[in-house]
């Protein structure tokens, strides 16, 4: 089979309502997207299946939901207002901004690399760069640009009403350490999780919906004594490595970031990459952030955040933390990449019946025969009751099956005349019933048809 693209991903996203281009109709705005009736249902269920394994399949973990505009004194704290920046370069033609590492990246062939202006100065003259939009080759001082969405809260706009759409999940998570340790029979090891938006003024976002300036986040900050850091690193790492190959994730691999190119904030961090068609790219990171952000939080707070082993008070630390973040639109453009499969006379998308949005699918043999419209409407609706379901009448049986193949339904059923049990057939009450990648059919009876769906979505 040639090689996936990109723009064959692109294509089908939107023409099956997946994903589209935020305010369409006007245009579009760049590095905003919107998921349309199929996106949001696979959107949705990915983010349950990490919910579910992270928090709910857990007893040290909680759950947590953050409002994305904070006291601005929490970026403060956190080295977001003074640091969270990326290096700019103008071209002196045309005056596009582009992101210096970028460019060099690209023209290297390799990753960006974490340096200094200084040295991205010196490097964007001596590979003698031209402008992606108009081709010159004048570049003025490489500059850094704050990535955060200033915002204004109250009537009135000034200096002291400024506030930032949050950058990062993660920091509502720390500035609430406190309030679910008061609240919550939790006690180090213990982890909290959450699932949200964050804002980033991307200055150049590419790779569709990869590098966006809203995207959503899926974190988890999970507190540990120091000293049984590592190991926990380690366990996060192989546990999340796991989920990616469960939920059906082929080519991926772990990446260790190298110590020179780490966080300030990081001990160590290792990346899970996907091998997109524009390349190896991560998707998550699992970090041993130490003890930088509750210190910084409780030093920018003056409230203690400290930790007491409530079965030896004399023994007080500040949690070391293990992140595993993942982007939840960077792993759904992972699984659709991942799924696009063309066949013969067919393209069809192989979900993890987990992840599909629809599970199953019912259709009628002929929409013109109200005898098997009701069967089929009522096998539908008893099954809508546990499951996401497609109900399809349109054209021909073969044109029904490969437009559910293109959207990622695992089965399709088909109510026919033995259905009805008429002329004499022994298959009253069965049904055809399809298999999405095999293209295999078989008869099953309707009663059994709840349980033979669960199951495949329990494997």
């Amino acid at each position: 089979m040639p090689a996936k693209t990109l723009e064959q991903i692109v294509s089908l996203a939107k023409r099956r309502g997946f994903i589209f281009p935020s305010s369409d109709i006007y245009g579009g705005i760049g590095g905003f997207y919107d998921f349309g009736p199929l996106g949001v249902e696979l959107k949705f269920n990915l983010k349950q299946a990490w919910w579910n394994d992270i928090v709910r399949m857990r007893d040290d973990v909680v759950g947590l939901n953050a409002s994305i505009v904070m006291n601005p004194k929490v970026w403060e704290s956190s080295g977001h207002v003074s640091g969270f920046s990326d290096p700019l370069v103008e071209c002196k033609k045309c005056n596009q901004r582009f992101r210096a590492d970028f460019l060099i990246a690209e023209a290297s062939l390799g990753e960006a690399q974490v340096l200094d202006s200084t040295k991205l100065q010196q490097t964007v003259k001596e590979l003698n760069l031209k402008c992606p939009n108009c081709g010159a080759k004048e570049w003025g001082d490489v500059r850094q640009f704050n990535l955060m969405f200033k915002t204004n809260v109250g009537p009135a706009e000034d200096t002291a009403s400024v506030a930032y759409l949050r950058p990062e999940t993660a920091a509502g998570i720390f500035v609430n350490f406190k309030n679910v340790l008061d609240t919550m029979r939790v006690r180090v090891p213990f982890g909290i999780a959450q699932i949200g938006k964050a804002f980033r003024n991307e200055v150049n976002p590419k790779d569709y919906i990869f590098r966006t300036r809203e995207f959503e986040q899926m974190e988890l900050e999970y507190f540990v004594k120091p000293g049984d850091d590592d190991k926990a690193f380690q366990e996060w790492i192989d546990l999340r490595f796991e989920w990616y190959e469960k939920i059906g994730l082929k080519n991926i691999r772990k990446f260790e970031q190298p110590k020179e190119e780490l966080a300030h904030y990081s001990k160590g961090t290792t990346d899970i990459e996907y091998e997109f068609p524009f390349g190896w790219k991560e998707i998550e990171g699992i970090a041993n952030r130490t003890d930088f952000d509750l210190k910084a939080h409780s030093k920018g707070s003056t409230q203690d955040l400290s930790y007491t082993d409530p079965e030896d008070p004399t023994n007080k630390f500040v949690p070391y933390v293990i992140e595993p973040s993942a982007g939840v639109d960077r792993i759904l453009l992972a699984v659709l990449c991942d799924a696009y499969t063309e066949e013969d006379e067919r393209v069809v998308l192989k979900l993890h019946p987990k992840l599909a949005p629809y599970k199953v699918a019912v259709f009628p043999l002929l929409k013109n025969k109200p005898e098997l419209v009701e069967k089929a409407r009522g096998i539908y609706t008893e099954l809508k009751k546990y499951f996401n379901v497609a109900w399809d009448d349109r054209g021909n049986i073969g044109k029904r099956y490969f437009s559910q193949d293109e959207i990622g339904t695992p089965f399709c059923v088909t109510v026919d005349f033995d259905t009805l049990g008429e002329a004499g057939s022994d298959k009253k009450d069965t049904v055809t019933i399809r298999h999405r990648d095999s293209m295999k059919q078989e008869r099953i009876a309707i009663a059994d048809l709840k349980s033979f769906i669960e199951q495949s979505l329990s494997n």
